[in-house]
């Protein structure tokens, strides 16, 4: 009793102030829980949907039949679009599903089932194993060899440039994609994008069937690329059957 009175006396004296005190302690610390709740659930949320996805967009080349200059293809990188010069088929554009042809570019789908430089190799499974090579014959030789190959007759060789992209069609059709011996050297023969020797072939059309970009592009394309990466290629105009 005397001790309920010696209490009740000093709560008396306290300021207005000073009895809000406790109550204002107690309302701090429900805020701060909400915070850290609030921000435990944002942690748990993890990335958007639009930057997992950044990742996943294919390549896509857009050909343009009547200026082959205006050919360009886009890459995300670091989930950021990035822009190259192309160039592509000496003959034209192939319409989707067509066999592949020397000098003409095919429009469709693809899949990276390859990546060759000079000191990076990539390469499905069973394309190794049809090679008929070791996989480290093929990583230490593959590339060099076929980048010492002079297409043109004119003692200039590198038409690669610093790196091959080798792409199969999705779905699978007949193509022509072998390994095979040129002028003597043994290489893989596909439909791929590539490098040059020549930055003033980009944006025409002289190449083999290949699409060609520039070796800073290419770069760009190899720091991002992975095997089964898709590729899609359209045209702005028609295409030849």
């Amino acid at each position: 009793m005397i001790r309920a009175f010696v209490v009740s006396a000093r709560h008396d004296s306290l300021t207005p102030s000073e009895r809000l005190m406790p109550l204002i302690r107690t309302l701090a610390l429900a805020v701060s829980c909400c915070l850290m709740t609030a921000c435990t659930a944002a942690v748990d949320q993890g990335p958007t949907s639009s930057t997992m996805s950044a990742s996943d967009e294919p390549i896509r080349i857009v050909l343009d039949p009547v200026t082959p200059a205006k050919s360009l293809g886009s890459i995300a990188v670091n989930g950021t679009t990035n822009q190259f010069a192309v160039g592509y088929g000496k003959y034209g554009i192939a319409c989707e599903g067509t066999t592949f042809q020397e000098g003409w570019t095919p429009l469709g789908r693809f899949r990276v089932n390859a990546i060759l430089t000079a000191d990076r190799f990539e390469m499905d499974p069973d394309l190794i194993k049809s090679s008929g090579k070791s996989e480290a014959e093929l990583a230490q030789e593959l590339f060099r060899d076929m980048n010492s190959i002079d297409f043109s007759g004119d003692g200039v060789s590198g038409e690669y440039g610093d790196g091959y992209i080798s792409l199969e069609p999705i779905p699978e059709s007949d193509q022509p994609f072998v390994f095979n011996t040129y002028a003597g050297t043994f290489r893989w023969y596909s439909f791929a994008i590539h490098g040059t020797n020549d930055e003033k072939r980009i944006g025409q059309k002289v190449t083999g069937g290949c699409i060609n970009v520039n070796n800073m592009s290419l770069s760009m394309i190899l720091s991002a690329v992975k095997m089964g990466d898709e590729v899609v290629i359209t045209s702005t105009g028609g295409c030849v059957s």
